[in-house]
């Protein structure tokens, strides 16, 4: 699979970045999309049994954990025709994986019901075969548990007050059923542990950061995409430290009602334009330095490599093969009011995949 997405850097290409401000069914009573946009918090309203293609229907919530030196990744995932919890850690300088445990199950069209929205207080617990996952957001806080067989996992992060994420809806050119809605919760503080045995990886919040990338999706079979995120400590033009954070997602579907891309300072949202890499990194340009530019001048930085976590799941008619690159990144981003940013050495990561599924 080559790169098929519509790049600005192609065609001209450019979104009018439509924001909405008020609840809207994401569906109309016939399936077909009833949005199409972005937001600062969960606005799509979503009701699954209106999905009209329910074994294309995809539900996920998914958090990754960082400090730059090792890497949790804690899903659960009901994508109709199965689905799994599963729990990896991953040591980012040498590139091993200390420890993976994945609970799968069959037939999830119907069961293990993930909640409809993923920004607002309450209670997600599933279990999986001899598997825990849970999750439970209150308005300051979010733990996060998965238990199996030796392995625990027990993670607490802060959400700030009046913390603003992005969730867009993208739609797919000539399906009127199909979309892809997500919202990336970035900027959370996170505290914890990985145990597996008499073995254990703890984390401080001192430098360690969440990203919950929760997703509910109805897609064609096959996607490429590329997603890039970090969270983190900069300095600000009054010579202290501020939360900052950013999202990119781009290559997935009809991008010209909006992109996911976004800047988080204190908080709060800021919203760019398209960004795109200046040179494509298959096949082997990966660990090379990731030049991003957007459209509007607003996010100049330059990612160096230091790991290029690799996977590739390959069964049957199912395929997800992701390049998921780690590293240091510099250069600038512009704020809503025109403040620019030195981004020095800040810790991110941006990965390219091609699905079939």
């Amino acid at each position: 699979m080559e790169k098929t997405y519509r790049s600005w850097l192609d065609g001209g290409f450019r979104s009018a970045q439509r924001e909405y401000t008020e609840a809207t069914p994401l569906l109309k009573p016939n399936g077909e999309l009833n949005a199409a946009g972005w937001a600062r918090e969960g606005l799509f309203v979503y009701d699954r049994a209106r999905v009209r293609h329910p074994l294309r229907r995809k539900e996920w919530d998914f958090y990754q954990i960082s400090d730059g030196k090792r890497m949790v990744q804690i899903s659960f995932a009901n994508i109709s025709l199965g689905g799994y919890a599963s729990a990896v850690i991953v040591d980012l300088q040498s590139g091993e994986t200390l420890c993976s445990r994945m609970a799968p199950f069959l037939g999830g069209k119907d069961k293990y019901i993930l909640p409809a929205r993923g920004d607002t207080p309450g209670t997600v617990r599933m279990e999986v075969g001899h598997s825990v996952f849970e999750t439970v957001t209150t308005e300051k806080k979010r733990t996060l548990r998965f238990a199996m067989g030796d392995v625990i996992c027990d993670f607490e992060m802060d959400i700030p007050e009046g913390l603003e994420n992005i969730t867009t809806v993208l739609p797919f050119a000539g399906k009127s059923d199909r979309y892809f809605m997500t919202t990336k919760q970035n900027c959370m503080p996170c505290r914890g542990s990985f145990r597996q045995g008499d073995k254990q990886w703890s984390f401080s919040d001192a430098d360690t950061f969440c990203v919950l990338d929760w997703g509910r999706v109805c897609t064609p079979y096959s996607l490429v995409w590329y997603w890039g995120n970090g969270s983190g400590w900069v300095d600000g033009p009054d010579g202290r430290k501020h939360l900052f954070g950013f999202e990119i997602t781009w290559g997935i579907g009809d991008e010209s009602n909006a992109t996911e891309t976004c800047l988080f300072y204190d908080g709060k949202a800021h919203k760019i334009g398209p960004v795109d890499v200046k040179t494509f990194p298959k096949p082997d340009g990966y660990e090379k330095p990731w030049e991003f530019v957007s459209q509007d001048g607003r996010f100049q930085l330059t990612m160096d490599p230091f790991r290029d976590h690799h996977s590739d799941l390959n069964i049957y008619f199912m395929r997800m093969h992701s390049h998921q690159v780690h590293g240091l990144w510099n250069g600038s981003v512009t704020l809503d009011d025109g403040t620019v940013l030195q981004i020095r050495d800040f810790y991110a990561f941006c990965e390219y995949v091609e699905n079939r599924w």
